[in-house]
């Protein structure tokens, strides 16, 4: 596993760093605490390597790469699989993997929590929920003890019947299933209770509905250790976006209107305290099957900055400092990553142009924002003080 050097942090009550410099402006290394690269396993999807470049693209200096792998870091052993992936690399981009909490993701043994701890960033069954209370009770309990923060992806399988959008007014009129935001919802609400009982650090995955965001938000007025994420997706875009096509189908899925804008809310007030890709490239052909049958997942690594700046700064919804805290510092902070002064990336802020999925380094192509029209392009990337993207 690669060793890191632990420069002085530069915390975010003190100001997220933003300078500018004959006219370009420079960003701490954002961190993305959510991404899949799919080695080992499914590297016709993405690699350890493309994926780095895509991160370094996007201005991206660490990134935490999602367990739902062949095989599953659940063990020691299995880890070292992905360990001398991330090795062979070249260090592009930190990559710090996450465990699985269960073996194989099945929700019905724990992993070796404890052999683990040491060499990943934290714990998850990222693709599938936790189902059994008793099972993530005694997750949580162990990790607590480990110090070691679990990252839940939050879907109720018995809800989600058969469904793949959003189960609102555009599955109605088209004829798809949908998935209730129940599915999300009502698991986030079992866990903050065992939070708040055994006092695990408990972070919520990719939340996607309004009831998401005021559990979280009462929960935290109630003193229980949980952070949360969004993707730009959910904040930009909502079922009123969706069109026939696989490059919309994720999930959770696009919400309602009214979800969206409770999210764009939770971001403001701090309930949200992180924006994180789900970066998640499939191949062509399995995204070319419409929203019915393809694969759940796009990509964000690439356009993340451009859409977020261009639709949340530039129309004065947040503030530019804002959303740099949200995607470079506060990830950093919750899961223990430092924030290195030889980490950042230079931005045109001024630069307008199309995303283009055929430029992007990662191999998939995937993504709801293809065509549209963007502020914002990075000029460098630097990653301990050599420079890993230049336009």
């Amino acid at each position: 596993m690669m060793v890191r050097q632990e420069p002085p942090r530069i915390p975010s009550k003190q100001g997220t760093p933003v300078r500018k410099e004959n006219g370009i402006v420079i960003f701490p290394g954002f961190c993305d605490v959510h991404v899949h690269f799919r080695e080992p396993g499914f590297s016709y999807k993405e690699t350890m390597v493309t994926g780095s470049r895509a991160a370094a693209r996007g201005g991206y200096t660490a990134v935490c790469a999602m367990p739902n792998l062949n095989p599953v870091p659940d063990s020691l052993q299995h880890l070292k699989e992905e360990e001398d992936l991330i090795r062979a690399a070249g260090g592009l981009v930190d990559i710090l993997p996450y465990a699985a909490l269960t073996v194989g993701e099945k929700g019905t043994e724990a992993a070796a929590l404890e052999e683990l701890a040491p060499r990943v960033v934290a714990f998850s069954d990222d693709g599938k929920g936790v189902q059994s209370e008793s099972m993530m009770r005694s997750l949580m309990e162990r990790c607590r003890k480990i110090g070691k923060v679990i990252a839940a992806h939050c879907e109720d399988e018995t809800l989600v019947r058969g469904g793949y959008i959003h189960d609102g007014n555009y599955a109605r009129v088209h004829g798809h299933k949908g998935i209730c935001s129940e599915s999300e919802w009502g698991p986030i609400a079992r866990d903050l209770k065992l939070a708040k009982e055994t006092g695990c650090a408990y972070h919520v995955c990719h939340i996607s509905c309004r009831e998401s965001a005021e559990l979280i938000r009462q929960a935290k007025k109630d003193g229980v250790d949980v952070t949360c994420e969004t993707g730009p997706h959910y904040l930009l875009l909502d079922e009123n976006d969706l069109q026939e096509d696989g490059r919309f189908r994720m999930n959770p899925p696009l919400r309602a209107k009214e979800d969206r804008e409770a999210l764009v809310e939770a971001l403001l007030d701090g309930t949200i305290d992180m924006i994180a890709t789900d970066h998640a490239p499939h191949s062509a052909e399995e995204k070319g099957r419409g929203l019915a049958g393809s694969a759940f997942g796009v990509v964000g690594l690439e356009c993340a900055f451009p859409v977020l700046y261009t639709g949340l700064v530039k129309t004065g919804i947040l503030p530019l400092e804002t959303l740099v805290e949200k995607m470079a510092v506060a990830p950093r902070e919750r899961f223990g990553i430092p924030l290195r002064e030889d980490d950042f990336s230079e931005w045109d802020l001024e630069a307008q142009y199309r995303i283009d999925p055929e430029e992007f380094e990662s191999r998939g192509r995937a993504t709801p924002f293809a065509g549209q029209s963007v502020y914002g392009r990075c000029l460098k990337t630097v990653h301990a003080g050599r420079t890993v993207y230049t336009y």
